[in-house]
């Protein structure tokens, strides 16, 4: 990465927040906040956690809960940053690191770096464009984004607005026919590959958000969550307590896109997912919003990579909010990372301005960080960027 390069980085980040338009909605306190505060220059927020105070003054309180909470205690929220902080990084010195390459090829893809936005439910609680808007900010920054199954938003709608390419979460839900019928829907939009969530037979202890009287603003939408438009499940105690390995075994029979598994923490599933054709997998504990006390996804990484051996790629998900942390996911097998709170915080502050300014930070942290350990590209990253690994 030549000097050049990093200094236009900032430069192409440096863009003014506006000030969000509120649907009425909002001011009954179900959407971002009745009074959204004046935004900073994007370029004076230097890091992601720059982002989330400014976020929470914009949102209300629903809308805080539903981007901050976790389950029950929310121990595991608190383990996925901890476990990053206490992993030690070594330095090498006198690497010609003139030149830093981000890049990677995945599932027939290449991406210009290993951050990828996670999905995440209900854009149009954040932030009146919805998804669209979170898809104009990934192609802003050439992110890869994942888009949700409980999107407000129709796909064909986010993908007009996608400058970069898109994948899509699933719940297998009750009616085959109905997910089928999704499937097709996505494949038809140019969606790249299918992410099915198998951590959620049933959701976990929401107390944040059960506090706040969770609930959709009026009027939004829910195009791709069958069940809980029928009534079988409510947004806090959903889920499909009969999913089991045979349906992931149906739903590759039904497309011909690449099919990763997210939610996978022990080694055991793992080998299990690889045993059962899925093109990757996703190191994840939702974001610590479903079994609390489980293990931090970086704590579980390097198990499962070592179970898996490369024969799939494996992802993680879970408490990245800097440059290091991806450094330290790549040491420990990780191919890519996927973010999830941040650039809602990014969404909320400054729509797809927000976003890409997010993705930008934690892309120039990355190239610093490759740069200070002397690995020139990922490839260079293995297990000795650890300090005392084993």
């Amino acid at each position: 990465m030549p000097l050049s390069r990093r200094k236009a980085i900032v430069s192409t980040s440096s863009l003014v927040g506006a000030a969000l338009l509120l649907p009425d909605a909002e001011a009954r306190g179900q959407g971002p906040a009745a009074t959204a505060p004046t935004s900073p220059p994007l370029a004076d927020l230097v890091s992601v956690s720059d982002f989330e105070p400014l976020a929470e003054q914009r949102l209300s309180e629903i809308s805080r809960a539903l981007v901050k909470g976790g389950a029950a205690d929310e121990i595991t929220i608190r383990w996925n940053r901890e476990a990053f902080d206490q992993i030690k990084l070594r330095t090498r010195v006198l690497v010609d690191v003139s030149t830093i390459d981000t890049g990677l090829d995945l599932l027939g893809l290449r991406l210009p770096f290993p951050i990828l936005l996670a999905p995440t439910a209900y854009h149009a609680m954040i932030h009146p464009g919805g998804e669209a808007e979170t898809a104009r900010g990934a192609g802003k920054a050439g992110a890869l984004f994942v888009v949700s199954s409980a999107t407000n938003t129709r796909i064909a709608d986010i993908a007009k607005t996608a400058g970069g390419p898109l994948w899509f979460q699933l719940y297998v839900q009750s009616d085959r026919r109905f997910v089928a019928d999704v499937v097709h829907e996505v494949e038809s939009a140019g969606c790249r590959a299918l992410v099915l969530t198998v951590d959620a037979p049933v959701v976990g202890a929401r107390y944040r958000q059960m506090r706040a009287k969770f609930k959709l603003s009026p009027g939004l939408k829910l195009p791709y969550m069958d069940d809980v438009n029928k009534g079988r499940d409510s947004l806090l105690r959903g889920g499909n307590t009969r999913m089991t390995w045979a349906d992931v075994e149906w739903l590759r029979s039904v497309t011909k896109l690449p099919v990763l598994l997210k939610g996978i923490l022990d080694p055991d599933d793992a080998e299990r997912a690889v045993a059962a054709g899925v093109d990757g997998i996703i190191v994840s504990n939702h974001g610590g919003r479903m079994l609390d006390t489980a293990p931090a996804t970086i704590s579980a990484l390097p198990a499962v990579t070592e179970r898996v051996a490369g024969r799939i790629p494996v992802l993680v998900d879970g408490g990245v909010r800097r440059g290091t942390d991806i450094l330290k996911a790549r040491a420990y097998g990780a191919a890519a990372v996927l973010v999830g709170r941040p650039y809602l915080h990014g969404l909320a502050v400054a729509g797809a301005d927000g976003v890409a300014r997010v993705v930008a930070i934690l892309r120039d942290e990355l190239e610093q960080a490759m740069a200070l350990a002397g690995r020139p590209t990922l490839t260079a990253i293995d297990r000795s960027v650890i300090w005392n690994a084993s």
